[in-house]
């Protein structure tokens, strides 16, 4: 299957049905091509609205999942944008269609080097990737106007909180590694911080420290 204009209008549709609607972000998620960081035995599987298994034991999330964080970050075009869980690169190559830069960061350096090597023959540059303990942030580029965490912590994490500046968005999946979580959007106000719980979600777990692979 390829990514042709039957396809992205499928692919399109099931995502609005899903809940996501905003033009900018359906424009960006219909110019990345999912199969472009889907390999092997699932590549077959790019176009289908569910998440796929990518190396380190990791996952790329479901389509409808991507979007709705995506939309609920409320990206701009003047945006600077720190990732937190590079995973396949999927995510930060649609965040690149919407910010002026995207920071990504993962604790595998495997996943680091095959994510950098797809932004590279796409000649996306506006992408930075790098490996790290993302718990940690990337303090050296802070404050971030948005910031996006594809693992689920059991709270969010000081450092990121304290690297988002008033007036920034950060989304992230909140809860027990073995239970249901919820996605959560994070607004910084002058005086603290608003939380809105979005919906349920499933991610894997914001692990410190790197990955051996």
């Amino acid at each position: 299957m390829t990514f042709d204009a039957a396809t992205k209008m499928k692919f399109l549709y099931a995502l609005r049905s899903k809940g996501v609607t905003d033009a900018a972000v359906l424009t960006a998620m219909e110019k990345v091509d999912r199969a472009d960081y889907v390999k092997g035995t699932f590549a077959d599987r790019a176009y289908e609205d569910m998440p796929l298994p990518i190396a380190c034991g990791q996952t790329i999330s479901q389509p409808s999942v991507v979007g709705l964080m995506t939309q609920a970050l409320q990206v701009s075009p003047r945006d600077k944008v720190l990732e937190i869980g590079t995973g396949s690169g999927y995510q930060a190559a649609i965040l690149s269609k919407l910010a002026r830069r995207v920071y990504t960061v993962d604790r595998y350096r495997r996943l680091v080097h095959a994510a950098r090597a797809v932004f590279e023959a796409h000649d996306i540059t506006n992408i930075t990737t790098f490996t790290a303990d993302g718990s940690h942030g990337f303090a050296e580029q802070a404050p971030f106007d948005r910031i996006l965490l594809t693992a689920a912590a059991e709270d969010p994490p000081g450092p990121l909180l304290a690297q988002l500046r008033v007036g920034g968005i950060m989304v992230l999946p909140v809860g027990q590694s073995d239970a249901v979580q919820s996605l959560i959007r994070v607004k910084r106000l002058e005086t603290g911080y608003d939380y809105d719980e979005l919906r349920a979600v499933r991610f894997v777990p914001l692990l410190e420290g790197l990955g051996q692979e």
